[in-house]
């Protein structure tokens, strides 16, 4: 007999049966096709439709207990639904099966695909929200578009980075660098101007004279440092900050403008940096040494030196004898714990082209440009480590080698030794 594929039937009648003895799965599948032989005419015969692939295999399940029998049965159909409506009434008809009295009952003739729509209906539904919850609103994408314009407004006055109104506009507000300039375009502030790399640039002072000053700097010693720095070479009408431990590049537009509308003028600000204008106990001045800032864009968390102590100058003076012990201390305990320390810190620092200054206990005490290194730390007082992301050249060597530096770590692998100075590369 031919099989009616599943894929192709449209219809399946869906019955059950009890019988008053003991019967198998051929006895009832026997009586459907010999009872029903001829009932309909030729055109309707099970077996003829079968052979013809209209009626697909009869499925029966039988179930024995207490010398009865009932069960189900179904027949797929590729027929009309009238056809098929006719082949299930005669199903009802099948009266014995065996010696046995039977009872056929029919119970739904089911449209196959009906069900196959109901499948594809709720798959839609899931389909369509998935969609739908990845579909921006307009207004978002107008957002998204302003931003971009905006963001493509950068200019440069005499080579620093600024906004389009900067030039035009009665006032203007001095941020630390590019990136700041950005953010603030980003959020439709366009009279910003970044005040320069590692030192203010001479353009910023003139610049001042010339228009109202705002101070946007981060929440943080470095921007007080800035501040501090403009009091003493700018005219500088308000000052503001973002919220402590923030950077301007992070803010949101909400928190930009919070800040511009806190913003306070310069005879009310009081500065946050506790060794501003402090002396050491020698009498001497603390100086500020640098200010690192971002080395590039995608690189752009800043680290700021804050004011450190002037280097003794006598050679033979007790503080340098100080400096001395404590370099022969520090070489004695170069050991794995420190080589170790040094590859984590080159971890973190890979891909900046800059280096981290330590001081005793690994103490942080900041991060500049490379090729601001030699000149920074022999400046400082007390430096124990440094590690750069590039390769350690021989004059920065000698100057470590000159300062307390104990240990250098270099992500570029180098073939230069030192007697006084462990050298780590990864």
């Amino acid at each position: 007999m031919a099989k009616l594929a599943q894929t192709i039937a449209k219809y399946v009648v869906k019955g059950h049966f009890t019988v008053n003895g003991i019967i198998e799965k051929h006895d009832v599948i026997g009586a459907l096709f010999g009872q029903t032989e001829s009932l309909l005419g030729q055109d309707l015969d099970l077996r003829e439709l079968q052979k013809c692939g209209k009626i697909g295999r009869i499925e029966v399940e039988v179930n024995t207990q207490h010398g009865k029998s009932s069960g189900k049965v179904m027949v797929p159909s590729s027929l009309d639904i009238a056809e098929t409506a006719l082949i299930a009434a005669s199903l009802e008809t099948v009266d014995r099966i065996g010696p046995c009295n039977v009872n056929v009952k029919i119970e739904a003739v089911e449209d196959l695909r009906d069900v196959k729509r109901k499948q594809i209906l709720e798959r839609a539904k899931i389909l369509l929200s998935k969609t739908m919850s990845n579909i921006p609103e307009t207004s978002s994408l107008s957002d998204e578009l302003m931003e971009s314009v905006r963001t493509m407004e950068i200019e440069e006055y005499n080579g620093l980075p600024a906004g389009p109104d900067v030039k035009s506009g009665d006032s203007v507000i001095f941020c630390e660098g590019r990136a700041d300039v950005l953010t603030l375009l980003r959020h439709g502030v366009k009279n910003a101007v970044a005040v320069g790399g590692t030192s203010i640039s001479k353009e910023i002072p003139e610049l001042s004279r010339k228009k109202e000053v705002t101070v946007f700097v981060d929440g943080d010693r470095g921007g007080d440092i800035i501040i501090e720095e403009l009091k003493q070479i700018a005219e500088i009408d308000f000052i503001t900050k973002a919220p402590v431990g923030k950077e301007v590049e992070e803010l949101t537009k909400k928190e930009i403008f919070k800040a511009l509308r806190d913003k306070v003028p310069l005879s009310s600000y009081k500065s946050n940096s506790k060794n501003i204008g402090k002396s050491n106990d020698n009498g001497g001045s603390k100086k500020v040494v640098v200010r690192s800032v971002k080395t590039n864009e995608k690189n752009e968390s800043k680290s700021f030196f804050g004011f450190m102590k002037k280097k003794p100058s006598s050679e033979n003076s007790p503080a340098n004898r100080d400096v001395r012990q404590k370099r022969s201390v520090s070489r004695q305990g170069a050991d794995e714990n420190t080589k170790k320390f040094l590859k984590e810190q080159l971890d973190k620092i890979i891909g900046t082209k800059a280096a981290a200054i330590f001081e005793e206990d690994n103490k942080f005490a900041g991060r500049v440009p490379i090729k601001e290194l030699g000149n920074v730390i022999s400046k400082l007082e007390n430096p124990t480590a440094i590690v750069i992301d590039g390769e350690l050249d021989l004059e920065l060597l000698k100057t470590a080698e000159q300062s307390t530096i104990n240990c250098i770590g270099c992500t570029e692998k180098t073939n230069l030794t030192s007697s006084k100075i462990s050298i780590v590369s990864l």
